[in-house]
């Protein structure tokens, strides 16, 4: 019986300084964060761990603009191509509405796009979300930023000789996004109204909403900053062109927010995100090899696949779902782990590739710390 009582104690003491240890890995990471960016003279940014059923840490730093106000938990950014996270949920509800299916063919969805679909056959809804449409990487990006219109840039993706047949191989796309919208227009409504009101309303997000007039009617919003030289950066305009492709890029959020829709993502709210939806967007669909090798994360990664809106990768071992967003003057990254309940975002005005570094870093500390706390907890106790 003492020997028991003691190694209880003994336990019990050890898990304590677990708990110390828990503490300390996330404030070692947030301590090595800040001098980073302090040394390249990050403009500012803000980064949250989100675990299932606990309160999360949020981090700050820096400024909104040089003479701004300081960054908040409220401030708000854009979050570029993280956007896809929410069209994809968006478009998975749909489904499971029976108002979408995943087999609908494009020109079925937007008829005056179906040019579109010339050359690669049957291009269908799930081929757009899951960036497996054929066509080159990136087609007609550099026509999106030279502000082509929406209809004319699709209807030239004709043109294109398509990689392979919808389905067959990943080609990353932001222009065959503007379908989604297109889809809602014809239905005398609008990408902005269907999120805002199947998503961003019923989650409460207080702080998030679609283009270029949200993200400026904001009462505190991150400006963009680009670098103009080393270390050295300028706050520059909010562009207009990935706003006119919403579904791809389009999406504002306070790290509030981000906390609310992270949440989400790891089941806490399944009345408004069930586990089935969650399930169904982070199913690995299409292998895409190439991010298997991408600098600071090629050391972790062992497997990479895109799903519907969301990357999946084997990190050491552990599936990890992912997506990054880019455009001028701002960088975000999301990504979670459905094995252990944890969420990391991290958000940025400025064009840095220092996020390059911070977030597979952020996810061999954090892999490691779980992976003790797993096997301290599942230590007997006599």
């Amino acid at each position: 019986m003492l020997k028991a009582v003691i190694w209880a104690l003994l336990f019990l003491s050890l898990f304590s300084q677990h708990l110390n240890a828990a503490d300390k890995w996330l404030d070692s990471f947030s301590k090595d964060v800040q001098r980073k960016a302090r040394k390249k003279n990050l403009p500012g940014y803000t980064f949250a761990y989100i675990e299932k059923g606990k309160a999360a840490s949020v981090f700050t730093y820096g400024k909104e603009s040089k003479s701004g106000n300081p960054i908040e938990i409220d401030t708000v950014f854009r979050l570029a191509s993280v956007s896809k996270t929410f069209t994809s949920m968006l478009m998975a509800k749909y489904v499971g509405q029976n108002q979408l299916n995943w087999q609908m063919p494009v020109a079925q969805l937007v008829p005056e796009f179906a040019s579109a679909t010339g050359q690669t056959g049957n291009l269908e809804l799930q081929h757009v979300i899951g960036q497996s449409s054929g066509y080159i990487p990136n087609a007609y990006d550099n026509l999106i930023e030279a502000n082509y219109s929406v209809s004319r840039v699709l209807s030239m993706l004709s043109d294109l000789k398509p990689l392979c047949k919808p389905g067959q191989c990943y080609t990353y796309q932001n222009t065959l996004f503007a379908v989604v919208d297109g889809y809602f227009k014809q239905h005398h409504s609008s990408y902005s109204q269907a999120l805002t009101q199947t998503i961003i309303e019923p989650l409460k997000m207080p702080h998030a909403s679609v283009g270029k007039a949200g993200l400026q009617a904001s009462n505190k919003w991150a400006k963009p900053h680009v670098a103009i030289s080393k270390n050295r950066w300028r706050t520059t305009k909010v562009r207009d062109d990935y706003y006119r492709y919403s579904p791809a890029a389009g999406v504002n959020a306070s790290m509030r927010d981000m906390v609310i829709w992270m949440r989400a993502l790891l089941g806490e709210t399944p009345d408004i995100v069930s586990n089935e939806l969650i399930s169904e967007v982070t199913t690995a669909l299409t292998k895409s090899k190439k991010e298997v090798y991408r600098r600071q994360w090629r050391k972790f990664l062992l497997n990479a696949h895109y799903g519907l809106g969301w990357r999946i990768y084997d990190f050491a071992g552990h599936t990890l779902n992912y997506h990054g967003g880019w455009v001028q003057g701002y960088r975000a990254d999301i990504a979670f782990s459905p094995e252990f309940g944890v969420g990391y975002v991290m958000l940025m005005n400025a064009e840095s590739n220092l996020i390059n570094e911070f977030t597979p870093d952020f996810w061999a500390r954090c892999f490691k710390h779980l992976e003790q706390r797993a096997m301290l907890a599942g230590k007997p106790a006599s």
